[in-house]
């Protein structure tokens, strides 16, 4: 396994650059202990400085006490890390996704605090396989499919870009190995590991897609894992080269010419943008209105707009969620922010 990594991260320089500072995510189970191991021992092939940080959700009673014994394990490995407990800024988070973005919102922060630029985390080919299926059955656009990408901002482009700060990079170098051999590799090397207890909860629908359909897919199609994750970068590329030809579609689409700069146009033409297929204006206008709010717009509002755009449908508008709306007359379309308590714009 640190042969593998080790070249994959040559082959992929802009993934972990040599002598950055890394900030990495440890929960203290088999995926991200293995994260910190592995990193550790390649650390002085690759001049990184590594720095730890564990989040204590405050969900289960034990959290503190093994919380207590990662820290003393990372400090008897010369590993600075920095515990936070969510209740010690209130309530905990209620469900995984107030969990993850309270994670997230502390793992940037600490990470400019100590000047890291990339934050790191042990998501592996089975996380990802994971979360393709589960968009997969849900139904999703092919961006869906592209899920737990290698490298990308810790936050949305917009968000990042709006109080003028470098953005910190959110990598997750450990996509090409399984959960079995992250587990194989903790017990070969005699890592500690502290399981959490709510992965065998067969309530939760990513635990039965992992100890029920995974399983399966691995008896028919061994390796079925790491191909389904190959299989998400490869996609995730492809729609990084659509990506780059949409902003260049939007550039032309600019209404009054100010489609010239790096920016996402303040206004569209209404008429070139409605001339296109159906897939294109929704691809266009997903692109633009996320670019613009930092909320890409749900399905729903999207088919509704473009069911309006032809010409002949005259003016309209409608609402986007955070509060943004859209609106368009005979020639073009706008996309006005949300008012604040005074009436003004922010």
């Amino acid at each position: 396994m640190h042969q593998r990594l080790h070249r994959h991260l040559l082959r992929r320089p802009g993934l972990l650059p040599q002598r950055t500072p890394l900030l990495l995510a440890v929960s203290g189970g088999q995926d991200s202990m293995a994260l910190v191991t592995l990193l550790a021992d390649l650390a002085r092939l690759h001049g990184w400085r590594l720095r730890l940080w564990h989040g204590d959700h405050g969900w289960r009673p034990e959290s503190a006490r093994q919380a207590g014994e990662l820290a003393a394990w990372a400090a008897h490995r010369g590993l600075p890390l920095e515990l936070e407990r969510a209740a010690a800024a209130g309530d905990p988070p209620r469900g995984e996704a107030a969990a993850r973005h309270w994670r997230y919102a502390c793992l940037e922060r600490q990470a400019r605090r100590h000047g890291c630029p990339v934050v790191v985390t042990g998501h592996t080919a089975t996380d990802r396989a994971e979360t393709v299926l589960l968009n997969l059955a849900r139904g999703c656009h092919r961006r869906g499919l592209a899920s737990l990408r290698a490298r990308r901002p810790l936050r949305t482009a917009a968000a990042a870009g709006a109080d003028g700060e470098t953005a910190v990079w959110l990598v997750r170098p450990l996509l090409m190995f399984s959960r079995e051999e992250t587990a194989l590799f903790c017990r070969l090397r005699g890592v500690p590991v502290w399981p959490d207890p709510t992965n065998a909860d067969g309530r939760l629908r990513r635990n039965r897609v992992r100890s029920e359909l995974l399983p399966v897919l691995e008896q028919l199609h061994p390796g079925a894992c790491r191909r389904i994750s190959f299989q998400a970068d490869r996609l995730a590329e492809e729609e990084d080269r659509t990506d780059e030809l949409t902003a260049l579609a939007l550039r032309g689409l600019a209404a009054g010419g100010d489609g010239a700069g790096p920016a996402p146009p303040e206004r569209l033409d209404r008429g070139a943008l409605a001339s296109l297929s159906g897939a294109s204006q929704r691809r266009l206008l997903q692109r633009w209105i996320g670019d613009r709010s930092g909320l890409p717009p749900e399905a729903g509002a999207l088919e509704e707009v473009i069911a309006a755009l032809p010409p002949r449908r005259g003016p309209g508008e409608r609402a986007l969620r955070g509060g943004w709306r859209l609106r368009w007359d005979r020639r073009t379309l706008d996309l006005d922010p949300p008012e604040v308590p005074d009436g003004r714009t922010p």
